[in-house]
């Protein structure tokens, strides 16, 4: 994706709102006069996060700066504070963006009206499609990499990620209508770890070292429907 001054400059506030400068070394390069709309702060943002993310992951999460991926990005490294209070804020917001393009269109868990395996098959599909892609599996090679020299950046990750979707889990279990179903002495903390596990089987393992092709949404579907076979036939009353 390509980078623009115009696209990656936010609504920052060390910028007045009628700046005009054209240099590219100003935070307020590509800023236009007047309150930005909506959808350009949007794209504005993401074109911010997309920087980060491109750089934590070529560069790694120590060895980069806010004053790098702000000049990169053309904004203020105060705007990079206001938003989302130092490097570790920024990193979550950028785990949790690529973590929502996953799961865009499906429907919250907790309010989800669809049969409980039909919901799981949706949830199992794309939490695979998300951990197998090329991106995540790089920011978890990193993670592995410097989380005993740079602690912040695994408890970020876990943050969320990992706690953020067993969390969810957990919230899903525990409806009446869906904990009706499960078998009631195991609690709903190790029904969402268990899940997890039979989904993903050694996935994790299988990302530290880089491979050449990555499974098709078939694979990744007939993965899904094996481990999610393996979950039910343990949990289900």
């Amino acid at each position: 994706m390509k980078i623009t001054a115009n696209a990656a400059a936010l609504d920052d506030p060390d910028c007045p709102d009628d700046a005009a400068n054209d240099s590219p070394d100003s935070p307020c390069y590509g800023k236009s006069a007047g309150r930005p709309r909506a959808a350009d702060k949007e794209a504005r943002l993401q074109s911010l996060l997309h920087t980060a993310a491109r750089l934590f992951l070529e560069k790694g999460y120590s060895k980069v700066s806010l004053e790098m991926i702000a000049r990169e990005a053309h904004v203020a490294v105060r705007t990079i504070y206001v938003k989302f209070g130092g490097k570790a804020g920024l990193l979550n917001a950028v785990i949790t963006n690529g973590r929502a393009h996953f799961f865009a269109g499906m429907t919250d868990m907790e309010a989800d009206v669809r049969p409980f395996r039909e919901v799981m098959d949706d949830f199992a599909l794309r939490f695979l499609e998300l951990v197998t892609a090329p991106a995540f599996a790089s920011l978890h090679r990193m993670v592995v990499a410097e989380a005993r020299t740079t602690p912040e950046l695994a408890d970020t990750f876990y943050q969320a990620g990992p706690l953020r979707t067993r969390q969810e889990l957990m919230r899903f279990f525990s409806r009446p209508d869906i904990r009706a179903q499960l078998r009631p002495e195991v609690p709903v903390e190790t029904l969402a770890v268990h899940m997890l596990a039979c989904i993903m089987g050694d996935t994790m393992v299988r990302m530290l070292f880089p491979t050449e092709q990555q499974p098709t949404v078939d694979e990744l579907r007939a993965r899904a429907k094996q481990g999610l076979d393996l979950f039910f036939r343990g949990v289900l009353r």
